[in-house]
């Protein structure tokens, strides 16, 4: 008691004094029987909002004489140690009216910084080559959990030095339990002005007269001004300083563009932790022994939680709850959509993450939640204009606005312009609104949409792709013309999305439209080397024509599903699929398509080595292609033929084929055959002995499968280009040609990079019995 005593009479702060409030409510609440003394339990019983409580008890507000008098008795003082602390309040208030607080006494009012902080160095860097642009405010934006506090916090705790005359912590309420009922713009100056020093009875009445003193006192300050957790630019612009050194750092869940407009403010985006540094946040909380001890459950848990350092942080804390439970285990209660919300959840709402989220989700407008809410069905990680459009059924112009909505409260992230992508956790989040919110019905009517709306782009993109493809029965692609450059990069940028949506399509009964969004993507996939995916597509669409009983489909997914597998190696697989094909295919008298199995058969064999028997498969391609008169086949059967006849050395008769395909191909504007052609007589050329032909003949291939995103076929190309340079003795050249050739392929895993690294050690005395540039099988 005698200690308690000496410590109220050395009070003369008000951080003093609540440091003597704090030891008070632990030696309470350690008294025996008695009920843990929680700031809940305090506002509980006297009637006080929990905020207020806190802020009392971190010294951030003074308590007037009747409340501090209530809580001292409630802290179980005697009545000797009430009367020293009565006079140790009035005391601080006594000082405080004096002025400003200065050097030991200056406002330090920032809350504790994390022990554990983990990870974003580029962005702490970034905000400390800020304090050289002479900025009155920062602000730092981003998605709900994604760590804005505890960055400010832990940075303005770096920055003391630089504003000695104090920080200033205010939570504005901007998202949160009480977010629709924020801090006012007045209650916050007046809380700000109390913290610098000014007594209650100072304080002026009127809005703008609390905004000019609130920036003369700051006027002659260095001083750090943290405003957390704010909504709007209104709420906040009356708080940040005017002239001199003071700095608002602003942290909120909208991107409060105004504020950057308007006053000047710079924005700081605060995006997911990458990988590594996820990891170090876990292994700092629950140990960096026991995170090496199971690296693979890290990982795990690392991706479920999408990066998100709320989400890792409540996971941190349960598996530091229970030592005992392995980290696998704990990863494995994260699988799934449902689940992973489920295993997210805490008694504290502030730790809840979907509760978090939903303090964002709560301030949309209500056709912007219902966007949201649909956009929880699409497959993909990303969702474009057109396709936000369709699963919302609404148009484009009408969409925009609500996709702006959404970026401005962080919920979804414009990666780049015109595409909207948002992280796992919020896609759960969405996907469970939907289900609970949206009547099935309208669920189904946004699939359907989705579908269709990828069914239409997606032909049309493959007929800009190969405009020679017959579009097998499906319906005319849209109007619109798509530029042969923009299908590649629409494929490549929708990839994800499109797969997702095969399955889909299958999942919902629409077994039509998922075949023939398996078929519109295999050129494609083909192209950009995702054989894997190539062939996981083309079962499902296998599958679907099955279910629909359409042999002319099924003919068509057969023969397609096999051109990934001869892709990927798998050849006797391959091999069978084709028999089916071309059985169905004769059987529905469909020359073209028979043709094209005889093609392919012609390719699996060349990955064998029998070349004379695949010349005698190309053969039967030439005859049956004449009989459905389509020179498009012919044409690329005339380069099979020479191609492989090249390969038995019959140098003389493949080149005549060749260019005879070539001039046929060139008429009927062919491409993808063009392509494949140059590079057949860059071969023939080569073996012939004319190494300049052969450069030209290769370089021109070259160009043409660059234009058409065609990455595999370039960069075997490039290896055949390679082998002539050093025929040729220009090494430089031909170690330039393999090494691009080997960056492609190791992106795409293929064994070939084996060959092509042989090459590069060997100057060129690895193997050379490469498979050539036949053209791929035709999807359809």
């Amino acid at each position: 008691m005698d200690e308690l005593l000496e410590d109220a009479a050395k009070v003369g702060t008000m951080g003093q004094l609540a440091r003597v409030l704090r030891e008070l409510r632990v030696r309470e609440s350690g008294r025996a029987g008695q009920p843990r003394l929680t700031y809940r339990r305090i506002a509980a019983l006297t009637g006080w909002s929990h905020g207020i409580v806190g802020e009392y008890l971190a010294g951030r507000v003074l308590p007037p004489t009747d409340r501090f008098d209530e809580l001292v008795r409630l802290l179980g003082t005697t009545p000797d140690e009430q009367r020293a602390l009565a006079s140790a309040r009035d005391r601080v208030e006594e000082l405080r009216a004096a002025g400003v607080p200065k050097g030991d006494e200056a406002p330090r009012q920032l809350p504790a910084d994390l022990v554990m902080f983990a990870g974003r160095t580029g962005q702490l860097a970034h905000l400390d080559g800020l304090l050289d642009r002479r900025r009155r405010a920062i602000v730092v934006s981003g998605t709900a959990g994604v760590g804005k506090t505890a960055l400010a916090v832990h940075w303005a705790h770096r920055m003391t030095s630089t504003f000695p005359d104090g920080q200033l912590f205010l939570d504005l309420r901007g998202f949160g339990p009480s977010s629709r009922d924020p801090v006012s713009p007045f209650d916050a100056l007046g809380v700000a002005l109390g913290l610098l020093g000014v007594p209650p009875a100072q304080v002026p009445a009127d809005a703008g007269a609390r905004a000019r003193r609130y920036r003369q006192l700051l006027r002659d300050k260095r001083m750090l001004i943290v405003l957390d957790n704010a909504s709007t630019a209104e709420q906040v612009r009356p708080l940040l300083p005017g002239t001199g050194a003071a700095l608002a750092l602003v942290t909120s869940r909208s991107d409060l563009t105004e504020l950057v407009a308007a006053d000047g403010a710079y924005p700081v985006t605060l995006d997911l932790l990458d990988v590594g540094e996820a990891r170090a946040l876990l292994a700092g909380r629950i140990g960096a022994v026991r995170a090496e001890r199971e690296p693979a459950a890290v990982d795990a848990i690392v991706a479920a939680c999408a990066r998100l350092p709320l989400a890792l942080s409540v996971v941190a804390a349960r598996a530091a709850l229970h030592p005992d439970f392995s980290l696998a285990a704990i990863a494995a209660d994260l699988t799934g959509a449902r689940s992973r919300l489920d295993a997210l959840r805490s008694d504290d709402p502030k730790a809840d993450v979907e509760t978090v989220f939903s303090w964002s989700y709560q301030r949309l407008s209500p056709n912007t939640q219902r966007l949201f809410r649909l956009g929880g069905l699409h497959p993909g990680p990303q969702l474009g204009i057109a396709a936000a459009a369709a699963i919302a059924g609404l148009p484009r112009e009408t969409v925009l606005p609500l996709l702006a909505e959404l970026v401005r409260a962080q919920l979804v992230i414009e990666g780049r312009p015109g595409r909207f992508g948002m992280h796992d956790l919020l896609c759960a989040y969405a996907a469970d609104l939907t289900r609970v919110a949206d009547p099935a019905s309208e669920r189904a009517a946004a699939r359907k949409r989705l579908i269709s709306h990828y069914v239409e782009a997606a032909t049309a993109a493959a007929m800009a792709l190969n405009p020679s493809r017959d579009p097998a029965g499906l319906p005319a692609p849209a109007a619109r013309k798509v530029p042969d450059g923009e299908a590649a990069a629409w494929f490549e940028e929708e990839r994800t999305a499109l797969i997702g949506t095969v399955q889909l399509a299958v999942a919902c009964g629409a077994d039509r439209e998922a075949w023939r969004l398996a078929w519109a993507m295999a050129d494609h996939l083909d192209r950009s080397g995702r054989w894997g995916d190539w062939i996981a597509t083309q079962r499902a669409a296998v599958g679907a024509a099955e279910r629909l009983g359409d042999r002319a489909a099924l003919a068509l997914a057969h023969r397609s599903l096999s051109g990934g597998l001869i892709r990927s190696g798998r050849h006797e697989e391959a091999r069978r699929h084709l028999r089916v094909a071309f059985d169905l295919f004769v059987e529905l008298a469909d020359h073209a398509g028979a043709a094209r199995c005889q093609h392919a058969l012609a390719w699996l064999l060349e990955t064998q080595d029998r070349f004379a028997e695949a010349v005698a498969h190309d053969e039967r391609a030439l005859k049956l292609f004449g009989l459905a008169d389509d020179p498009v086949g012919q044409a690329r059967a005339l380069n099979s033929a020479g191609w492989h006849r090249a390969r038995l050395g019959h140098h003389d008769v493949a080149l005549e084929c060749c260019e005879e395909a070539l001039e046929l191909q060139r008429a009927l504007g062919d491409a993808a055959g063009v392509a494949a052609t140059l590079d057949s007589l860059g071969y023939i050329h080569h073996r012939l002995g004319d190494h300049d032909r052969a450069i030209e003949r290769y370089q021109d291939a070259l160009l043409r499968y660059a234009e058409q995103g065609d990455r595999f076929n370039e960069a075997d190309t490039s290896i055949r280009l390679g082998d002539t340079w050093a025929a040729a003795g220009r090494w430089d050249q031909a170690r330039a040609a393999w090494t691009r050739s080997l960056s492609t392929l190791d992106v795409l895993a293929h064994p070939k990079a084996g060959e092509v690294r042989s090459r590069l050690q060997h100057r060129g005395a690895g193997p050379t019995t490469l498979s050539g540039p036949l053209l791929p099988i035709p999807a359809n």
